[in-house]
């Protein structure tokens, strides 16, 4: 099903005129990405460290991650709305330079308190920033391009998640934990400067009045189902089990409240027809976020088991992991190559080099000596590697391939929150279920992991089921094109013989 007349690509797409500056300008927010991308995990590490030095309590320091990935998700969409109607470059700007002083704020913050502020800060600057970096892509490029841009893209999410470990891990051993945070500083302002003179002016061609009834009942909604999730090992999910509900019933509102700011002529947070009448993007959201829940989740068991179960160092543990990163990092540049060609059958095909890579993980995991794991699991973790780099960036490049340019911000946004929601989701249910089941086994560690992993390969296997719908309708449709132009061919020659 195609978009509507109103969705269809604009004037702006149809007198596009390549900047020349484009690729150095991707280059500059894929910087500012993999920060953010970055601090998601890069400080899961340095946990016990900071707890001790600060003499918090376990639930407050985990408010540390859990908090900046919050505030990050909650921002995703007002952000990339902001952006289209006021321009990336701007809004870009403005979330690196807050994202700047917020983690100097970070680092040098003296009590546990005043980082879980900066933290829940340096998240809405986080959130400012990532839905820029796809709508800059789909305003900078267009065809092949765009598709190796987005490759560029999903390597470092690929990267930045999988590396953060181990980037954690050795700022630990060479320096003060403060550095984590003090690391962005210097980067952040040489990206800055560089996005000033690169990225280019022009906002995206449409300006609107800002949705705030929608940004309110998505804010509230998004916090109502997040909220027990990032507080689930301190006993959120039975503490707070009733916003499951009433975050549901605050969603369905916010979905009603933008249909009819869509009837009044209005510009939504974020318009409901790019999931029910734009081609591929209610799929490939569905698809990110199934595949995130296990994604995500994994690098967390990984710690746990590496950390606690056989004493490796945070660096250890984090170069124990390191053939996923390097797998990824390759195959998405490849992926971003392809993509045009290959379409959503690149994606099906990196999900089941995802699944036996993980699978082989688990049987790793259960019948190697665990303190020959650490060598014995590499080939394993190369080859779902290699499949999550045909998974992320394509799944991106299909998702928003249809989108309109004056969208592209609102569209990257919605995206990106929905691969927040399956990271949380994952973060939580991953490292729960390892703890229930070291504390039933009698503190079975490899029986534990594989276990955490084993819920990662249901998402994982969920996203699959998606991928070949869409591959399944994408055939359809396409030889259902191909039998109208033939229809319309034979009736020409019919028609001038």
């Amino acid at each position: 099903m195609t978009a509507r007349p109103d969705l269809d690509r604009t004037a702006g797409e149809e007198a596009y005129e390549p900047d020349p500056r484009r690729w150095h300008a991707l280059w500059v927010t894929l910087v500012a990405g993999f920060m953010s991308l970055l601090d998601v995990s890069i400080v899961s590490v340095a946990l016990p460290t900071l707890q001790r030095d600060l003499g918090a309590s376990p639930a407050a320091v985990q408010w540390v991650v859990s908090g900046y990935a919050l505030t990050f998700a909650l921002m995703l969409v007002p952000a990339g709305r902001l952006g289209d109607a006021l321009g990336r470059r701007r809004m870009f700007l403005i979330g690196m330079a807050a994202f700047v002083l917020c983690s100097a704020a970070a680092g040098a913050a003296p009590s546990v308190g005043l980082l879980i502020a900066a933290r829940l800060a340096q998240g809405l600057a986080a959130g400012v920033l990532a839905p820029q970096n796809s709508g800059l892509i789909q305003q900078l490029f267009r065809g092949g391009e765009r598709g190796r841009a987005f490759g560029a893209f999903g390597a470092v999410v690929g990267i930045s998640t999988a590396v953060g470990p181990v980037l954690g891990g050795l700022l630990l051993q060479v320096a003060d934990w403060r550095w984590i945070f003090w690391v962005n500083v210097p980067i952040g302002v040489v990206a800055f400067v560089l996005a000033w003179r690169l990225l280019p002016r022009s906002g995206s061609g449409r300006r609107g009045g800002i949705d705030g009834g929608g940004v309110l009942l998505l804010g509230a909604g998004s916090l109502a189902l997040l909220l027990p999730l990032v507080q689930a090992e301190s006993g959120g999910l039975t503490r707070l089990w009733w916003l499951f509900p009433a975050g549901a019933l605050v969603l369905v509102a916010f979905v009603a409240w933008e249909q009819w700011e869509v009837r009044r002529g209005r510009d939504p947070v974020f318009d409901p027809r790019l999931v029910t009448q734009t081609r591929g993007y209610g799929l490939g959201a569905a698809l990110g976020t199934v595949y995130f829940v296990g994604f995500s989740g994994i690098w967390l068991v990984f710690a746990l088991f590496f950390q606690t179960g056989l004493g490796l160092t945070p660096l250890q543990s984090g170069l124990a992991v390191t053939p996923f990163a390097l797998g990824s990092a390759v195959a998405a540049v490849v992926a971003g190559r392809v993509v045009e060609r290959v379409g959503r059958l690149l994606t099906v095909l990196g999900l089941l080099g995802v699944l036996a890579g993980l699978g082989a993980t688990v049987a790793v995991l259960l019948l190697v000596p665990p303190d020959a794991v650490p060598w014995a699991v590499a080939p394993a973790l190369l080859v779902g590697g290699l499949g999550g780099g045909f998974v992320i960036s394509p799944n991106i490049t299909m998702t928003l391939r249809d989108i309109p340019v004056r969208m592209a911000g609102a569209a990257g946004g919605g995206l990106q929150t929905a691969q927040r929601f399956g990271a949380t989701i994952g973060t939580a249910a991953l490292p729960g279920l390892f703890y229930v089941v070291l504390a039933s086994t009698g503190q079975d560690y490899p029986l534990a992991a594989a276990a955490g992993l084993g819920v990662a390969l249901v998402g994982i296997a969920g996203a699959l089921a998606l991928a070949v719908v869409d591959l399944r309708r994408t055939r359809r449709e396409e030889a259902a094109e191909r039998e109208a132009d033939d229809h319309d061919d034979r009736h020409w020659h019919a028609v001038h013989s």
